[in-house]
């Protein structure tokens, strides 16, 4: 993530670091990974040679966006799975904080620049593993609750909503918000336990979407 992740950073080294990766945070969800590092050092209010200092190439902040935002979609995962009192308003839950899930999916299944990046980065492959555990835990508890369709599995879900952002992409930002959540509301009332049409083929688990 930074030149020498080992080194303890003094407190504005620390400041800067995450100025850099909360303003690359946002703008890679709005415009994707792809945005030149002039501007994302523009938006966090710091000169391009202090981006650099801390994230020698494109490649390193790419990591550590992902790296956070995965970690903070996982806490999220976890916070809901806790304080919700269901299994499926926890997966409700988390299918609506949409911004940064819509970042964890464009690094991780849309951009294929990021793709290549982080499909071998060890860090992101436990995050990611570790979020799908929890989606899984969310789809059998909502199942079992008998609130879930009881044809899919959690790969489904995680790919209903990669398939919902692909095509969301070329939208104006306005249009583009109130598409997902108009969208994620669709996808969810789908999702729900009720007489339906049957679905081809088998539920997709994690696994299937690796």
């Amino acid at each position: 993530m930074s030149a020498d992740p080992q080194v303890p950073l003094r407190a504005d080294a620390r400041r800067n670091r995450d100025q850099i990766i909360a303003a690359a945070r946002t703008i890679f969800a709005e415009f994707g990974p792809e945005v030149p590092m002039e501007e994302i050092a523009r938006a966090a209010g710091v000169g391009v040679g202090t981006l650099y200092r801390r994230f020698p190439d494109r490649e390193a902040l790419i990591r550590a966006v992902a790296v956070d935002n995965f970690s903070r979609v996982l806490d999220d995962a976890r916070e809901a799975a806790e304080q919700e009192p269901t299994a499926w308003c926890a997966l409700v839950r988390l299918l609506h904080q949409s911004v940064e899930l819509h970042l964890s999916v464009q690094l991780a299944m849309l951009s294929k620049k990021a793709h290549e990046i982080l499909k071998e980065d060890p860090a992101i492959a436990t995050l990611r593993e570790e979020l799908l555990v929890e989606l899984e835990a969310m789809v059998r508890g909502a199942q079992n609750e008998g609130t879930l369709r009881p044809d899919v599995a959690e790969g489904d879900v995680a790919m209903l909503f990669a398939l919902l952002l692909r095509q969301l992409e070329s939208r104006s930002p306005e249009v583009a918000r109130m598409s997902t959540e108009r969208s994620i509301a669709i996808m969810i009332d789908g999702l729900q336990a009720r007489p339906g049409t049957p679905l081809p083929g088998r539920p997709l688990g994690r696994h299937d979407i690796n």
